[in-house]
C-alpha cells in the first residue's frame, strides 16, 4: 500500500515538472517569435499607411462617409437668355458665388436660402389686356353659357369696369377687392378640381395682343431661367402672388415653373365642406362623405403689406432674396432687405419693352427711379433679355 502511495506521489511530481517545463519553454518561444517580427513592423505599418491613403484616393466621397462642398452652378450654364452685360445678371451671379462658398462671410445655409417672387409682371404676362384673373372673372360672369343667367348685379357691374377699363384705362377704387369677391361667389360650390379643370380650359384661349401664345403660356422665359438658376443652387422658390391663390395654383399646374402647389402664396377666399353649408367651421366635423369646395367668400388681398404679413405666416423665414415688378411688392421687397441676417438683395422688373411686350416706358421710369431711391436692382425687360416668350411668339 505504501509502495503505491509513494509510486503516485513520483508521478504528481514528475506531471508538476513537466507542465513547468512546458510553461517556460511556451514564455522563451513567444519572445523569440515577438524579437524576429519586431524589425519588420515598421515597414509592414507604412505600407499599410500607403495602402489606405491610396484606397481614400480612389474611394468617391460618399463612400468614405465624407461630403465634398457643393460647387456654384455656373451662371452660363443656365441664363442663356440674358445679357451677357445686364446689370440684374452680373449682380445676382455675384452674389450667388458669396452666398454659396462655405469659406465666404456672406455664406448662407441651404435652408435659409429662401426666394420669393411675384407672379403678373415678373414671372408671367401681366396684362393682356388686363390681368389673368382680371379676364377669367370676365369670361365667368359675361361670357359662360353655364353661368351668365346666374351671375349677380354685383359681379356684371364688377365685370363690366373691368371691360371699361380694358377698353378707356379708367381706374377704380376698390376694384381688386370687389374683383376677389365675385371670383369667389361666382365659382363657389365647385370642388378645387372643378374650378382647376376651368382654369386649365381658360388658360388654352389665346392670348388677344400676341400670335403665337395661349394665356396660360405667358412665361417670361429669362424669369424662368432665374428659378432655375436658383434651385440648382439649392434655393426654395416661392410664388407670392396678389391673385387668389386657386387661380395661381392653376396657372403653374402643368406649365414650365417648377415648383410645388405648396409654395404657392395668394389671395385667398373660403374652402369648406360640401356638407358644411352655413355650420361654422368650429362646430362641424368632416366626415368620409365629404369633399372640399369653393365656400363663396372673399378673404384677402394679397398686396403690399399684406405680402409681408403671409411671408410670416406660412413660411416663417426671412427671405433673402425678392423679385417683383410694381409698387405693390415695395413692402415684399424691403422686408426682404431690412435687418436681414444674411446678405440679401430686392429685384424689380422695369417694363420698357414696348415692342415685343405689353410695355409702358413712363411705368418703367417710375420703378426706375424707386429702384435708384430704395436700392433695388433693376431689370430692364428691353436691354437685358434676348426674347421674352421664346420663337414663335409676337405682339400684334
Amino acid at each position: 500500500m505504501e509502495k503505491r502511495t509513494d509510486s503516485a506521489n513520483i508521478w504528481k511530481i514528475i506531471a508538476i515538472a513537466a507542465l513547468c517545463l512546458l510553461a517556460v519553454v511556451s514564455v522563451l518561444y513567444a519572445k523569440a517569435a515577438g524579437g524576429k517580427g519586431a524589425s519588420p513592423a515598421p515597414a509592414a505599418e507604412a505600407a499599410g499607411e500607403a495602402a489606405t491613403e491610396t484606397a481614400a484616393a480612389e474611394t468617391p466621397a460618399e463612400a468614405t462617409g465624407t461630403e465634398e462642398p457643393a460647387e456654384t452652378v455656373k451662371a452660363e450654364d443656365i441664363l442663356t437668355l440674358w445679357s451677357e452685360d445686364a446689370e440684374a445678371r452680373q449682380e445676382l451671379t455675384a452674389y450667388m458665388e458669396a452666398v454659396t462658398d462655405e469659406g465666404s462671410a456672406d455664406y448662407i445655409p441651404e435652408e435659409d436660402r429662401i426666394a420669393v417672387f411675384d407672379l403678373d409682371g415678373t414671372l408671367f404676362c401681366e396684362t393682356d389686356p388686363n390681368y389673368f384673373d382680371y379676364m377669367l372673372l370676365v369670361h365667368r360672369v359675361l361670357e359662360d353659357p353655364d353661368y351668365v343667367d346666374k351671375a349677380s348685379d354685383f359681379e356684371k357691374e364688377t365685370a363690366q369696369k373691368i371691360v371699361e377699363q380694358n377698353e378707356t384705362g379708367a381706374s377704380f377704387t376698390g376694384l381688386e377687392v370687389d374683383h376677389g369677391k365675385c371670383i369667389a361667389s361666382s365659382f363657389a360650390g365647385m370642388t378645387l378640381k372643378e374650378f382647376n379643370d376651368y382654369v386649365q380650359e381658360f388658360k388654352k384661349t389665346a392670348m388677344p395682343g400676341y400670335e403665337g401664345m395661349a394665356r396660360g403660356e405667358g412665361w417670361y422665359e429669362p424669369m424662368l431661367e432665374i428659378v432655375e438658376y436658383l434651385q440648382a443652387n439649392d434655393f426654395t422658390v416661392y410664388v407670392v402672388s396678389g391673385t387668389d391663390r386657386l387661380i395661381v395654383r392653376g396657372i403653374v399646374y402643368d406649365s414650365p415653373l417648377d415648383i410645388p402647389m405648396r409654395q404657392v402664396i395668394g389671395s385667398d377666399e373660403t374652402i369648406i365642406a360640401r356638407d358644411q353649408g352655413d355650420t361654422e367651421g368650429l362646430q362641424y366635423v368632416y366626415d368620409d362623405d365629404d369633399e372640399l369646395i369653393l365656400g363663396g367668400d372673399f378673404l384677402i388681398k394679397n398686396l403690399k403689406m399684406n405680402k409681408v404679413s403671409v411671408i410670416a405666416q406660412e413660411i416663417g423665414t426671412q427671405p433673402v432674396l425678392s423679385f417683383g415688378n410694381s409698387t405693390g411688392d415695395s413692402s415684399m421687397a424691403e422686408y426682404v432687405t431690412s435687418n436681414n441676417p444674411y446678405k440679401s438683395l430686392a429685384f424689380m422688373l422695369c417694363c420698357d419693352d414696348t415692342e415685343r411686350e405689353n410695355g409702358s416706358q413712363e411705368k418703367a421710369d417710375k420703378m426706375y427711379a424707386l429702384c435708384e431711391e430704395f436700392d433695388w436692382v433693376p431689370i430692364s425687360m428691353k436691354d437685358d433679355w434676348t426674347t421674352i416668350y421664346g420663337d414663335g411668339v409676337t405682339r400684334k
